[in-house]
């Protein structure tokens, strides 16, 4: 295979960013060129795992947005995105990867959030690849996603299409379609309109990094799409186990471990639940946040804390796993094999919990419920269930002799540039 570089760009929370890293770390073993362009607060996450590294926004604009409260609201969390993060990239981020075009050519992988890739494809022809990483950014009237919007699996689907199209007019539309557009007319291309109907996505081929057997492909989904499985990613070939916790869990019984999210800054009355419920069900916790503002001062000696450790060396030697319904997470709970908890608030995060239960490995409680009495009582039962743990020994079997990373890259491989790429002058 004649080497090719390749231009990475996710866009998001670790969650987000780690399995693109993985992706380009496979692409690089494979003998081509991986560059990533992300945000500055995951630039040493980039470096330490040996890809060249080109910022797009700073750190301190990336912890500014989590600081904010209402971006895990139902509702209100994809329009924070949208402005914070969508709006302010597209020019910067158009004129960035504009620049590195004109020096070197390249073929663009990029989450559909950075929609100035779409734009680039567009004006300079570059290849491009979407990559989503949950199912529900995929619209379909067969598998309605679990949305905040009254669109249950049984309606008809006209319904459902109108559902869909009141999101677009009446919200995504307003926040995303003036600097969209504005910019559009500047670059000498027509407007578009229900811009996450089908024109984020590269025309050329969109990646789902989820299996099969976790969401079908719908009949109405884009036909260019193309599913390669959980790519797994958790920076374990750079990162060490913290010594403390390989103590803590020689030193005992399987803990359960809790985590909120990589982002979560407002993560407090979360982990007062999780040793609540610990102390009451008479286990070990294990807390996994970067935010240290989110534990209490004094910590029980049954519960340790760490900012963070790779999923692949930790889970699997817990007894279960309690979060917020991150699909990164979630894949990494499949992994290791064991019941999940999930609290969902906001994005993918309800929808992934419809996945979790449907496969029958998990259980969920919605924020207002997550009470130190509740955890306990679902995990109680998820832990006693042997069908609930059979359960997740099969899907953790199923990971097992999956590659994931192995067929998105031959798929990356498979794009060429588009048939009527402009040519450019250099």
């Amino acid at each position: 295979m004649q080497q090719r570089t390749f231009v990475f760009v996710p866009v998001g929370s670790h969650g987000d960013v780690h399995p693109i890293v993985g992706l380009a770390v496979a692409m690089q073993a494979r003998g081509h060129r991986a560059v990533v362009v992300a945000n500055g607060y995951f630039r040493t996450l980039i470096e330490r795992s040996g890809l060249e590294y080109i910022e797009l926004g700073t750190a301190e604009q990336y912890l500014e947005v989590t600081k904010r409260a209402d971006i895990w609201h139902p509702r209100q969390g994809s329009r924070i995105v949208l402005e914070t993060i969508v709006n302010r990239q597209l020019r910067p981020a158009y004129d960035l990867l504009l620049e590195y075009w004109l020096q070197e050519e390249y073929t663009l992988v990029a989450s559909p959030l950075c929609m100035s890739a779409r734009l680039l494809h567009e004006t300079h022809g570059v290849p491009l690849i979407s990559t989503h990483l949950q199912p529900m950014v995929l619209r379909s009237v067969y598998e309605p996603p679990t949305l905040p919007l009254p669109m249950p699996a049984w309606a008809p689907h006209w319904w459902t299409r109108l559902m869909f199209w009141l999101v677009d007019v009446a919200a995504i539309d307003r926040i995303v379609g003036p600097p969209l557009n504005h910019f559009r007319r500047d670059l000498g291309l027509q407007p578009v309109r229900r811009v996450m109907n089908g024109w984020w996505n590269s025309p050329q081929r969109v990646i789902g990094l989820w299996p099969e057997w976790f969401a079908k492909p719908q009949a109405d989904w884009p036909p260019q799409v193309e599913l390669a499985g959980f790519p797994l990613y958790d920076e374990r070939s750079v990162t060490e186990m913290p010594a403390a916790l390989e103590d803590f869990l020689a030193a005992g019984s399987a803990p359960i471990a809790f985590t909120p999210g990589s982002a979560m800054r407002q993560g407090r009355a979360f982990f007062e639940t999780a040793i609540g419920a610990c102390e009451k069900l008479g286990k070990r916790g294990l807390l996994l946040t970067r935010f240290v503002e989110n534990l209490p001062p004094d910590l029980p000696s049954t519960m340790l804390h760490v900012p963070f450790a790779p999923f692949s060396l930790v889970l699997p030697r817990c007894a279960a796993l309690v979060h917020h319904g991150g699909i990164g997470t979630m894949a990494q709970g499949f992994a290791a094999g064991i019941p999940q908890l999930v609290m969902p608030m906001a994005h993918d995060q309800p929808d992934n919990l419809v996945r979790i239960k449907r496969l029958g490995v998990g259980d969920g409680l919605l924020p207002k419920d997550f009470t130190v009495d509740a955890v306990a009582a679902k995990l109680q039962l998820l832990l006693s269930d042997e069908q609930v743990l059979a359960r997740c020994r099969a899907l953790q079997q199923k990971i097992a002799v999956s590659n994931a990373l192995e067929t998105a890259c031959e798929l990356l491989e498979g794009v060429q540039a588009p048939a009527n790429r402009l040519s450019i002058q250099r």
